[in-house]
């Protein structure tokens, strides 16, 4: 019995390490198993075998049906057939399934310490016990019954049995069926968009704040920008050249830059809110003070648009 217990411990804890789905199909395996027999059987108490058999079975979904054949390998004399209906439950953690068992078994047994009529009975089974598999084809198995006689001998006499058991499945589970993946809805494109970039620079006589009608047609334009997108301001500067002191080309640079500002206002209808305006004087020259040509050139008040637009097709 001392053996038996250690090959229980040992198989457990493999079984407690491995696990995959489990296998339906036909199967084949061994088994061992311990009984403990009813003091009624026998002379002189109760008494203990070690029974050593092949089992044949089919499992289909969470039914399987066995046979098996078992000759003792421990204790006196013992011949067990039986046949088994095992239901298999949910799995209480991953990689272990309870199950239930009910048997018929037949004991054929040859001991001089049996009362009379006890070497051949029928018994009829139920038990509850756990499966796992420990590769695609083995699976583990364990399980304790109780064996009621239900033929021959003794009355009302009940046997305990703990059984382990390793089978192997013929056939693999099946792989599972992957599920085609939806396919992508289809995206409209994303529209195609250009940035674009209005300029504006307005060039003033010496000493005068005053727009020349030559920029009519650039100051339309930004105003024109201004409207098909109200999301966007705008920003003037104004410059003036050298000739003067830096308090007055400062204050000039100032009449510059309002003076367009009032053009975009009070000819296209701009609210003067989106426009703000700085003066920088002579301090920021773009051309050559020391020429009439850069000095022209300097006498300026520009500003600049940018804006994204969608491309029509």
């Amino acid at each position: 019995m001392r053996k038996l217990l250690s090959t229980v411990a040992a198989a457990t804890v493999l079984a407690t390490t491995m696990s995959v789905s489990a296998s339906e199909g036909l199967y084949l395996g061994g088994a061992v198993t311990g009984y403990y027999l009813d003091s009624e059987r026998v002379i002189n108490g109760a008494d203990k075998s070690g029974v050593a058999g092949i089992n044949l079975g089919h499992r289909n979904g969470q039914w399987a049906i066995e046979g098996g054949f078992g000759r003792d390998i421990a204790g006196d004399d013992l011949d067990v057939s039986k046949a088994d209906l095992i239901y298999y439950l949910g799995g209480v953690k991953p990689g272990w399934t309870p199950y239930l068992v009910g048997s018929l078994s037949y004991f054929d047994r040859d001991s001089n310490n049996l009362q009379r009529g006890e070497s051949h009975t029928w018994q009829a089974g139920a038990g509850v016990g756990v499966s796992t598999m420990l590769t695609d084809h083995w699976e583990f198995r364990s399980d304790v019954r109780a064996i009621q006689k239900i033929h021959n001998g003794r009355d009302a006499t009940t046997d305990a049995a703990l059984t382990l058991a390793a089978n192997y499945y013929f056939n693999p589970p099946k792989a599972a069926v992957a599920e085609p993946a939806p396919a992508p809805a289809p995206q409209e494109a994303a529209p195609q968009t250009r940035t674009i970039t209005v300029r504006l620079n307005v060039e003033f006589e010496f000493d005068k704040a005053v727009v020349r009608s030559m920029y009519g047609d650039e100051i339309q334009g930004v105003a024109n920008a201004m409207k098909a997108h109200e999301d966007i301001d705008l920003v003037l500067e104004g410059h003036t050249d050298s000739i003067g002191t830096d308090a007055y080309n400062q204050d000039l640079s100032e009449r510059r830059v309002a003076a367009v500002k009032a053009k975009i206002v009070q000819d296209y209808g701009i609210n003067a809110s989106r426009i703000s305006t700085v003066g920088y004087g002579e301090s920021r020259p773009i051309a050559d003070n020391s020429t009439d040509e850069g000095r022209a050139r300097n006498r300026r008040v520009i500003g600049d648009l940018t804006f994204t637009e969608v491309v029509a097709d």
